[in-house]
C-alpha cells in the first residue's frame, strides 16, 4: 500500500513537472513568436515582403494565436494584392482580440476600400472613440478615407482636420488634405498642405502624383512638370505612375 502511495505520490509530482515543462515550452514559443513577428514587421516595413511573409507565418506556425501576427500578414497581402487571403487574416486576427484597436484600424480601412464601407466605418469609429486609444489620429485619419471615398468631401476633411488637431505632423493625414482640398476645388489651402507635407516626409508616388495635379491646377505648370519628372524618375513601376501615363 506504502509503495502504492509512493508511486501515486511520484506520478503526481512528474504530472506537475510535465505542466510545468509545458507552459515553459508555450512560453518560450510565444517569445519566439513575437521576436519572428517584430522581424517580419521590420522587413515589411523595409519592403522586403518575401521576407516578411516568411517571418510572420513562422510567428503563426508558433504562436497560432498571435493577432498581431495575423494583422501584419493580412497587411502584406493587401500589398501583394491577395485580397482574399488579407480578409481572411483580417478575420482570424479579429475573432482573436475584438478589442484590438490596431487591428479595428486596419480592418476597417481594408474594409472601405473594398466598397463595405458601413462595416469598416463602424470599426474606425469605434476605434476612435474608444478612450484607451492613444492614437486616435489613425482611425480618424482613416474614416476620412471612407468619405473620401463615397466623395462626401466636406466630411472627410472634418475627420482629417480633427487627426491634424492631435498630430500636426501626421504624414497620412496631410497627404489627404492635399487630397481633400484638391476635389473641392481649393487649390491655394491645397498647397498649403503640400509645403507642410514635404517639411515631414520624403515624397512617395501618391504624394508626387497630387502635387502634379494640384499645381496643374493652379496654373504653375513649370512645377507640376517638376512633380511629374520626380514620379516618373523615382517610381517608374508605381500604380501612380502608370495611371498618370494612361492620362497623357
Amino acid at each position: 500500500m506504502r509503495s502504492f502511495k509512493i508511486f501515486i505520490s511520484s506520478l503526481f509530482l512528474l504530472g506537475l513537472t510535465a505542466c510545468a515543462t509545458n507552459e515553459d515550452a508555450k512560453s518560450v514559443e510565444g517569445n519566439a513568436a513575437d521576436i519572428y513577428l517584430q522581424l517580419g514587421v521590420r522587413y515589411l516595413n523595409l519592403n522586403k515582403l518575401e521576407i516578411a511573409k516568411e517571418n510572420l507565418q513562422h510567428a503563426i506556425r508558433l504562436d497560432s494565436k498571435n493577432a498581431q501576427a495575423f494583422n501584419a500578414l493580412a497587411f502584406l497581402d493587401e500589398k501583394l494584392n491577395k485580397i482574399d487571403e488579407a480578409r481572411s487574416h483580417y478575420q482570424t486576427a479579429i475573432s482573436l482580440t475584438p478589442d484590438d484597436l490596431g487591428v479595428k484600424n486596419n480592418y476597417g480601412r481594408f474594409l472601405c476600400e473594398q466598397n463595405e464601407v458601413e462595416k469598416g466605418m463602424a470599426l474606425l469609429t469605434d476605434a476612435t472613440n474608444d478612450r484607451l486609444n492613444e492614437r486616435p489620429w489613425l482611425a480618424m485619419t482613416n474614416l476620412g478615407r471612407c468619405y473620401m471615398q463615397l466623395a462626401q468631401y466636406p466630411q472627410a476633411q472634418t475627420y482629417f482636420e480633427q487627426a491634424l488637431q492631435l498630430n500636426q505632423n501626421y504624414a497620412p493625414a496631410l497627404l489627404e488634405m492635399q487630397k481633400v482640398n484638391y476635389h473641392q476645388g481649393n487649390f491655394s489651402a491645397a498647397k498649403v498642405y503640400l509645403q507642410r507635407y514635404a517639411q515631414t516626409s520624403e515624397p512617395s508616388a501618391e504624394s508626387l502624383l497630387i502635387a502634379a495635379q494640384i499645381e496643374g491646377a493652379s496654373g504653375n505648370l513649370g512645377m507640376a512638370k517638376h512633380y511629374e519628372t520626380l514620379l516618373l524618375t523615382k517610381f517608374p513601376l508605381s500604380s501612380e505612375t502608370k495611371r498618370f501615363k494612361l492620362t497623357k
